[in-house]
């Protein structure tokens, strides 16, 4: 028989029971567009997050191995000890192992601070002058030069409307520093993170808090192939008979943070997934539904000559229309189901068109069609296996 007939019939019965099949495709609907949404959602997430993480993907940090505070002693810090610091003798070591790198001590504290009527607390970087440029990117302003004056972070300069010139009081004796500069914002970092912070210079610091060792080294690597290397011979000079410090190589933390957040993304995907399983059950019971109340029908194909692939192909463009329709529309819907949820989670709609995330929506529709053939490769083999006598005499 004519293969566009069975087809036909196909479209025929769908539109004789239009409203079981619009559930059904209902289903699948709902399905593309929840793994679509989900895997949208994911790809976005992992996106902002290493795009907010500092791409400090050449960077080695030094730590006390105690862990430190990440605090200065002084009025605004805790008061830690020399064995939550790292000492001069060991930055040397540090600097000798790392040759021919740029080495770069740090202190880190933090103080309430006062801006006019204002009062709030920041962090605050102590730094030497001739590092701060290799380590931070300036918006406006000056780099630091003297011992006086202080660089400010983005979001700092944003939240106290600050700028060039302004004055910020520090401490309850509320010391006056003005600023120099506006940083330009980082984003998270895993060095450190200056976008609400003050970095001052190494002498003020020190003048202010007298602190009796660094907080952290930061060790810029020029070679990304040395990283490994570099980071050993930190760790063999320093830690040979004790832990005197622990080196975290920032690459290493940033692969698997993504990798975390991968599985995540995986994760929600899965979720919007059980949907789709959803639906396969609702098109196969469809169909099952259609195989019994057309089978005298198909009794009646079979006996003018009908063959059982024929039979199965009549029932198995069912299931293949009610997919590839449903699917089309959820592929479309999700477009709009990305950007709601986005808008809710993310509040940023900005890597809705990012192609890692659009590539869900026909990856969400290849499987709202496989799920529709798979829920009605059953039904279709049931209806080529009747037994045309019985089928006629089927009431």
């Amino acid at each position: 028989m004519n293969r566009p007939i069975f087809f036909l019939f196909a479209i025929r019965n769908l539109r004789l029971h239009w409203l079981r099949s619009l559930l059904a495709m209902l289903g699948i609907i709902i399905g593309v567009v929840a793994i679509t949404s989900m895997g949208i959602l994911g790809s976005s997430l992992v996106l902002s997050i290493s795009e907010d993480l500092t791409t400090v993907g050449d960077t080695i940090v030094v730590v006390p191995h105690s862990g430190g505070s990440g605090m200065g002693g002084g009025p605004g810090g805790a008061g830690i000890s020399s064995d939550d610091t790292i000492t001069s003798r060991q930055l040397e070591r540090i600097t000798r192992a790392s040759v021919p790198h740029t080495v770069i001590p740090i202190y880190s504290g933090g103080e309430r601070i006062r801006i006019g009527a204002e009062t709030g607390f920041a962090p605050i970087y102590g730094m030497r002058t001739a590092d701060i440029p290799l380590l931070l990117e300036r918006e406006d302003g000056q780099y630091l030069r003297g011992s006086s004056g202080a660089m400010i972070g983005a979001l700092l300069a944003e939240t106290y409307s600050l700028k060039v010139g302004s004055r910020i009081l520090v401490g309850s004796d509320e010391q006056p520093v003005r600023v120099t500069g506006v940083l330009e914002e980082r984003g998270m970092g895993f060095d450190i993170n200056t976008d609400s912070a003050i970095v001052v210079s190494e002498r003020w610091y020190e003048n202010r808090y007298e602190p009796s060792g660094y907080d952290r080294v930061i060790v810029k690597v020029r070679d990304l192939e040395e990283i490994e290397a570099v980071k050993s011979s930190i760790e063999t000079s320093l830690n040979r008979r004790e832990t005197e410090v622990d080196v975290y190589d920032t690459r290493a933390i940033l692969a698997t943070i993504l990798e975390t957040f991968g599985r995540i993304s995986t994760f929600t995907i899965a979720i919007g997934g059980i949907s789709l399983i959803v639906a396969g059950v609702s098109i196969f019971n469809v169909m099952m539904m259609s195989v019994m109340e057309r089978y005298r029908e198909i009794g009646v194909l079979r006996s003018i000559g009908a063959l059982r692939r024929e039979i199965r192909r009549m029932f198995f463009y069912e299931s293949l229309l009610l997919g590839v329709a449903g699917s089309i529309i959820g592929g479309i819907l999700s477009v709009a189901g990305g950007y709601l949820a986005l808008l809710v989670m993310l509040e940023d709609t900005s890597y809705l068109l990012a192609p890692s995330s659009l590539i869900y929506i026909p990856i969400g529709m290849v499987f709202g069609v496989g799920t529709s053939i798979l829920s009605g490769l059953y039904p279709a083999w049931k209806a080529s296996e009747a037994d045309p006598i019985e089928a006629l005499r089927h009431e």
